[in-house]
């Protein structure tokens, strides 16, 4: 093909890009090192960079999901980003929530794990949460951060590596410990394991780099796209609940309304033979219109956002 014949084609083929509205589609630059935990990751060996990079892309061009994740981590975050400090987990493992139920306080899987942290019944109740038909409190964010916390608490007294400590988030402890001794290396990186474990820390560390720099990724956001904050009043209960509908009413918001703000509440009624004190939160009325002066924007993290 001569040149008069290509620069003909290539100008169609814009001509046509432009009329249909199709952009190209890019690549996204991969840097040589990540920090996550205070721990910088060198990404410059060709399978930490290959790894990397397809978490990076899926993340990348899941526009939909993408976006939700972004939306969910302003209102998400600055609840569950303080426990990690007090705790003394690195807040970069709020990301780890992220990839576990994409913010999704309802989140379930096939497997039965369930809430932001993805915690299993058993795990969940070793860790002091209360797991059963009426209460679970894996729903709970607040709750389910502590229970996250003691157990990467636990795994980082074990590997004394962040890193490795996500790996066993996905993994389990056992399993890595296992594979680290079998395999005679010392970093989950270099880890033969199944497609799923294998992928997961890089999937941490690629959301990390996407959540920190959205509009580098060509994601952009205004003030009136986030969700506003609901005031909330904390009523205690020591008694047992007949019915969760006409306890709602007495408060002047309905069954759905109490659920949707205490997602924990399992069953249409509460036994409490025990007699146990729990924390129920009443939105405030008020605050169920939306108005776009009450949104408040997480700026540590979307800084593009709160400049709009």
């Amino acid at each position: 093909m001569n040149s008069r014949l290509k620069i003909i084609l290539f100008s169609t083929i814009a001509f046509w890009q432009s009329c249909m509205g199709i952009q190209p589609t890019s690549s996204f630059p991969i840097p040589k090192t990540i920090e996550f935990a205070d721990q910088s990751i060198s990404l410059e060996r060709y399978d930490m960079r290959e790894r990397f990079d397809r978490e990076q892309l899926i993340i990348a061009y899941g526009h939909s999901t993408s976006i939700m994740h972004i939306k969910r981590a302003n209102k998400y975050f600055p609840i569950i980003e303080p426990i990690l400090k007090q705790n003394g987990i690195p807040t970069d493992f709020k990301y780890l929530a992220v990839i576990e139920s994409s913010l999704d306080p309802r989140a379930i899987s096939p497997a039965q794990a369930a809430g932001l942290w993805q915690l299993m019944p058993k795990t969940a109740q070793q860790f002091g949460l209360e797991v059963n038909e009426e209460v679970d409190e894996r729903y709970n964010i607040e709750k389910a951060t502590v229970a996250a916390c003691k157990y990467l608490k636990s795994a980082y007294n074990k590997y004394k590596n962040w890193t490795t400590v996500a790996a066993s988030y996905n993994g389990g402890m056992g399993r890595i410990s296992e594979e680290l001794e079998k395999q005679q290396v010392s970093e989950s990186f270099d880890l033969l394991l199944t497609s799923e474990t294998s992928r997961y820390v890089f999937r941490l560390l690629a959301m990390k780099q996407f959540m920190e720099n959205p509009q580098k990724f060509g994601f952009q956001l205004q003030r009136e796209d986030f969700y506003p904050s609901i005031k909330t009043k904390n009523v205690v209960i020591k008694d047992s609940v007949a019915d969760w509908t006409t306890w709602a009413a007495k408060y002047g918001i309905s069954y759905y309304q109490l659920k949707d703000f205490n997602i924990w509440l399992r069953g249409r009624k509460l036994a409490n033979p025990t007699a146990k004190e729990y924390v129920i939160q009443v939105p405030d009325k008020d605050d169920f219109k939306y108005d776009v002066l009450k949104i408040q924007i997480y700026v540590q993290i979307f800084q593009i956002a709160a400049s709009h």
